[in-house]
């Protein structure tokens, strides 16, 4: 009795940790998704002639506004994929939380009906 239990509460755990990272890494996709609608809508008011950089590693490369606005559109829809993909993930944790919690609630209630029918 004790085994089974003992590795349900770490399944339990484990999913546990996994929903808090699926959160997290929703949270900071969703932050760079408003950021960079930010800078779109800034970019959006400039000139088409201005020049604009672009972060690529630790340097910044030139480029046309409507380059720099083309990739920005490119990482907002890349996030709302990722974020679709974790939310997925995180229902399917979610619902394998519950799993776990029923299984310990019947393991306690065979263990609370066992004692019981000793006692008789």
């Amino acid at each position: 009795m004790s085994q089974p239990f003992s590795v349900v509460v770490q399944q339990m755990v484990e999913t546990s940790q996994k929903l808090k990272l699926a959160d997290l890494q929703i949270e900071t996709l969703k932050r760079s998704m408003t950021h960079a609608q930010l800078t779109d809508k800034e970019i959006s008011q400039l000139p088409t002639d201005t020049k604009t950089y672009e972060s690529v590693g630790r340097m910044f490369v030139l480029k046309e506004v409507t380059e720099a606005r083309l990739n920005l559109d490119n990482k907002i829809k890349g996030c709302e994929e990722k974020v679709k993909t974790l939310e997925g993930t995180k229902a399917y944790l979610e619902r394998s939380l519950k799993e776990s919690e029923n299984n310990i609630r019947e393991m306690i209630q065979q263990r609370k009906d066992a004692n019981v029918g000793d006692q008789h």
